[in-house]
C-alpha cells in the first residue's frame, strides 16, 4: 500500500494527457517527475512555456517555482520513484492496425530501472489486453513479479480538452489491476487524486471501458453524417429535427452531424476494439460502417462545397480547422482532409483559424490569413468547419458570397438570407 503520505511520481509523456496530470498530481501535494523523449517539450516545460491549451504558463512555472515539479529526459529518474504512470501516445499504424511501439518503449525503459514497491499505472488507450499480456511480460524481466514485488494496473485516461464543467480532477476515474492488490493500491492513489474513482474487476474491463465510450461516440455521430445526407437529399433541416427529438425525456440522447469524427481518440479507440475482435474471429460491423462513413462525409462536404460554389475551380476560404472549437488542436483532424482534397480537387484554399497560425497541408505550409470583409468578400464560398466561440458569424454573413455551415453556426434567421447553406438542412438546396 501507498504509506508515504508524499510518494514520488514519475509521469512519462508530457502530452495532452500527461502534462495536465502532472500538475494535478502536483497540485494534490505529489512530488512530480515528468519524463518525455521529446527535449523540445522539456525544454518548452524548463522556460515556463506550455503547449498544452488546458495547461497555463503560469500554471507551469507555479509547480515549477514550487520544488514539486520537474521535467527531464533522463530515464534514471525511474529508480527514485515510488509511482510511475504512463502517458504515451497510442496512434494507429498505416494499416489501421494498433501502434504499441511507445507502450513497449515506455514499459522497457521502466524495467530496466525497476525497484520492489513500485505502483505502474497505463493510462494510454489501448485493447483489452495490452496490460497483462504485453506490458507486463516486458516489466518481470526486469525478475520482479506482478502482484508480489510490484503493483501493476490500468485507468483509462478520460481527458477533454476545453472542457469547463468536466475536468480531470471531477471526471470519474475508472481503475482495474492485475490483481485485486494491485487495484487496491491503485485506488488508494487515485482516490488522493479524484473526486470519484471507480474500481473494476480487471486491467480488461478498464481497457475495454475507454473503448466503448467512444465507440459509443464514433457509431452514434456516424449515424448522424449519414442522416445529415440523406436530410439533404429528402429536403428536412436535421439540426431541427434534432432538437425536436431532443425534447423526449427518456429514451433519446442528442448527437450532432459534423465535418467528419476527429481527435485523438474518438475516430482511433474503436478501431483498437476491431483489431483485438479480428484477432478472436469476430468483427464489428458497426465500427467498419462507420469508418466508412468518417470517410464518406468528408467527400460529401467537398463535393456539396464545389456545389455551392457553383464553380469548376472555387476559391474556398476555410473557417477552422481543430477539431473541435475553442482549442488547439488539429490531430487526426477531418478538416485537414477536407483542405487536402479540395486543393487536389483543383480548388483554391486559403484559412482561417485563430488557435493554428500555420498548418502543413500535403507538404505545404500554409499560413492563417486575416479574416477581414476583403479576404471574405474575394472567395466564392467560406466553408465552416469549426464554430468556435469567436466566430464572426456576422460579418461573414455579411461579406460572403456563399456560406457551406457544417456546424450550425447560422440559426434559422440568419438562413433566411438565402447565401447560407448547411450540412443536413435540405430545405435550403
Amino acid at each position: 500500500m501507498i504509506q508515504d503520505k508524499t510518494p514520488k511520481v514519475a509521469v512519462i509523456g508530457l502530452g495532452f494527457v500527461g502534462l495536465p496530470l502532472a500538475m494535478l498530481l502536483v497540485s494534490k501535494g505529489f512530488k512530480v517527475i515528468g519524463l518525455d523523449i521529446d527535449v523540445k517539450k522539456i525544454s518548452s516545460i524548463k522556460n515556463g512555456k506550455s503547449y498544452i491549451s488546458d495547461i497555463s504558463n503560469e500554471t507551469l512555472v507555479n509547480a515549477l517555482h514550487s520544488n514539486q515539479f520537474s521535467a527531464t529526459s533522463n530515464t534514471e529518474v525511474l529508480e527514485k520513484v515510488d509511482i510511475i504512470i504512463i502517458c504515451v501516445p497510442t496512434p494507429l499504424n498505416d494499416d489501421k492496425s494498433p501502434n504499441l511501439n511507445y507502450v513497449q518503449s515506455a514499459a522497457e525503459m521502466i524495467q530496466k530501472r525497476m525497484k520492489k514497491g513500485q505502483l505502474i499505472v497505463l493510462e494510454s488507450s489501448t485493447y483489452p489486453g495490452t496490460t497483462r499480456d504485453i506490458v507486463k511480460p516486458i516489466l518481470e524481466k526486469s525478475g520482479l513479479l506482478v502482484g508480489r514485488d510490484f503493483h501493476l494496473a490500468y485507468s483509462p485516461e478520460r481527458v477533454d480538452p476545453g472542457n469547463k464543467q468536466f475536468e480531470l480532477e471531477n471526471t470519474p476515474k475508472v481503475v482495474g489491476g492485475i490483481t485485486v492488490d494491485c487495484k487496491e493500491v491503485a485506488v488508494e492513489l487515485y482516490t488522493k487524486i479524484y473526486s470519484d474513482v471507480v474500481p473494476v474487476s480487471s486491467t480488461e474491463a478498464a481497457e475495454f471501458t475507454k473503448l466503448l465510450e467512444n465507440t459509443y461516440r464514433f457509431v452514434n455521430i456516424s449515424f448522424m453524417n449519414e442522416m445529415a445526407i440523406m436530410c439533404n437529399e429528402i429536403g428536412v433541416n436535421l439540426w431541427e429535427v434534432i432538437d425536436a427529438a431532443s425534447t423526449k425525456p427518456y429514451g433519446y440522447h442528442p448527437f450532432y452531424p459534423g465535418p467528419g469524427i476527429s481527435g485523438h481518440c474518438i475516430p482511433v479507440d474503436p478501431l483498437y476494439l476491431q483489431f483485438i475482435m479480428k484477432q478472436k474471429g469476430l468483427s464489428s460491423q458497426f465500427i467498419h460502417l462507420s469508418d466508412q462513413m468518417n470517410k464518406d462525409i468528408v467527400d460529401f462536404i467537398v463535393h456539396r462545397t464545389f456545389e455551392i460554389a457553383e464553380k469548376e475551380k472555387p476559391s474556398v476560404l476555410i473557417y477552422g480547422l481543430t477539431y473541435k472549437k475553442d482549442i488547439s488542436d488539429i490531430r487526426d483532424s477531418r478538416a485537414i482532409d477536407i483542405f487536402a482534397q479540395l486543393i487536389e480537387k483543383g480548388a483554391q484554399v486559403a484559412y482561417h483559424d485563430p488557435f493554428i497560425p500555420e498548418v502543413e497541408i500535403s507538404g505545404e505550409r500554409k499560413q492563417c490569413i486575416a479574416l477581414d470583409p476583403q479576404s471574405i468578400s474575394e472567395n466564392d464560398i467560406v466553408l465552416i468547419l469549426t464554430d468556435h466561440s469567436e466566430i464572426p458569424s456576422d460579418l461573414i454573413a455579411k461579406h460572403a458570397k456563399a456560406i457551406y455551415d457544417t456546424r450550425a453556426v447560422y440559426k434559422d434567421d440568419s438562413l433566411s438570407k438565402g447565401n447560407i447553406k448547411q450540412l443536413g438542412n435540405g430545405l435550403l438546396v
